[in-house]
């Protein structure tokens, strides 16, 4: 019962989920933050190298340039008309996003979220707002994640990153450099990576999907919006993965409920709604 409805609030099913890997990447520069008028034009500085860095991992459109990154994804015809019946209104996801445009992965947004992602969670260098000091930082930090797909194996996508970094001409670190280090090597990196789970998919037609579809028309008198993959991440995956099981995901709550932002909410409506439909797939018969 993880995750957020279809955005129309309508009762959803969704037969998979992308799995995730985090990655921490630090580049190092100077041993401490230099006077930016002392040693500007003088000291490499990390927030610099870190940004170039980042940004040569994605093309313009928003693809990510590593190479390989999507090797093994195949969406079908079949597969396509099955998206189509999503009823995503993008137009109005955009104007509610207050966004101009859209990456351009796939060729809708239930398409785009069938292929791993690569995305910065958070940067950090030295002091911004009234905090803002005149330093060449010493370090950049960024957080990463990976958001797997069922074709897609994590270490193996953390090893493309991790390659592609090393390609770049950074010497790698699992900590912070030594003194040798810092003195033989121009790019230096601290780089820790873990894959918390892989993604699973339930195809459609499986006894468990007719089951719960009844259950909610039930319940609501029409039939559940039913999603290939959602695009967050659900931690049942290695339960599916390890005992060969079908599942599906019941999601319940409102999809405007700012999901690991300030000010998660869920709606009375859709709590109300949760008890409704999990009454109804426990009353219904197997």
């Amino acid at each position: 019962f993880d995750g957020p409805r279809h955005l129309s609030n309508a009762p959803t099913l969704s037969y998979g989920a992308r799995g995730i890997a985090t990655i921490s990447l630090e580049v190092f520069g100077p041993r401490v933050p230099l006077h930016s008028g002392n040693y500007g034009n003088y000291s490499p500085n990390p927030a610099m190298k870190l940004s170039k860095l980042l940004s040569s991992m994605w093309h313009e459109d928003g693809r990510v340039a590593i190479p390989n990154w999507y090797d093994g994804i195949t969406i079908s015809d079949e597969v396509k008309e099955i998206l189509k019946q999503v009823p995503d209104d993008e137009a109005q996801i955009q104007k509610d996003f207050g966004i101009a445009n859209t990456e351009n992965i796939g060729s809708n947004f239930q398409e785009a979220i069938q292929y791993p992602a690569l995305g910065i969670l958070g940067l950090e260098a030295a002091w911004v707002g009234k905090s803002t000091r005149t330093i060449i930082p010493a370090t950049a930090i960024a957080e990463l994640n990976i958001r797997l797909v069922k074709e897609t194996e994590g270490d193996r996508m953390v090893k493309l990153v991790k390659d592609y970094i090393v390609n770049q001409g950074y010497y790698l670190v699992d900590d912070k450099p030594t003194e040798e280090e810092r003195m033989t090597y121009d790019k230096i990196a601290r780089f820790n990576a873990e894959v918390s789970y892989g993604a699973f998919r339930t195809e459609f037609d499986t006894e468990i999907g007719a089951w719960l579809r009844k259950g909610m028309v039930k319940a609501f008198g029409k039939d559940p919006i039913q999603i290939r993959t959602g695009g967050g991440s659900i931690p049942i995956s290695p339960f599916v993965i390890t005992l060969g099981l079908p599942a599906v995901a019941v999601p319940t709550v409102n999809p405007d409920n700012n999901q690991h932002s300030p000010n998660e909410n869920i709606r009375l409506g859709n709590y109300v709604d949760g008890i409704k439909t999990i009454t109804a797939i426990l009353m219904e018969k197997l």
